[in-house]
């Protein structure tokens, strides 16, 4: 039988995403244990402790990786800076979400990240779409959407904050192949 590698080191000009490991829970649970942060994700908890790290490394290392991939967005001279995954909800299509900690904002990571995971996306796990979606008072992430390639489709979902504890309007966006 042929196995797939689903789960690779995507490298970027100046990032390596990788699939998380144990190595990587203090630090993120560093970086993520900031309210504006975790209030712009759907998933994380506010606040975001060690705990919620190491079981967040589990949860990604028992992934079906034909279905969902979570990499840690590896700098070559900062460490891990923040996160980027997919994900299956409602769509579909896979879902990609990120998050990038508060000391690396406006740098291009992000859209770094993203360009690199789609291409990953297109020609590894020959996906022909993506959707993403960001909470309509982060038009940041929308830039950062943009910028990889995602165009907004006109829909606004409502989806829970799990850091806000409510329901939050979402415009949601795609990315074609």
């Amino acid at each position: 039988m042929c196995v797939i590698d689903f789960s690779p080191r995507i490298e970027t000009r100046r990032l390596t995403l990788r699939a998380p490991e144990e190595k990587d829970v203090a630090r993120l649970a560093c970086l993520a244990d900031d309210r504006d942060i975790a209030r712009m994700t759907t998933r994380m908890p506010h606040p975001y402790t060690r705990a919620d790290a190491e079981e967040f490394v589990a949860r990604t290392a028992a992934q079906d990786p034909r279905r969902e991939n979570t990499f840690v967005l590896d700098h070559e001279d900062e460490g891990p800076i923040g996160v980027l995954g997919f994900f299956h909800d409602a769509d579909p299509y896979p879902e990609v979400g990120y998050w990038i900690g508060r000391p690396f904002w406006g740098r291009g990571f992000a859209s770094e990240a993203a360009e690199g995971a789609l291409d990953w996306a297109r020609r590894r796990w020959k996906k022909r779409a993506v959707v993403a979606g960001h909470f309509t008072d982060n038009p940041a992430s929308g830039r950062v959407l943009s910028n990889a390639g995602f165009l907004y489709t006109g829909e606004v979902r409502t989806k829970h904050s799990r850091a806000r504890g409510e329901d939050t309007p979402i415009r949601m966006m795609v990315w074609l192949a």
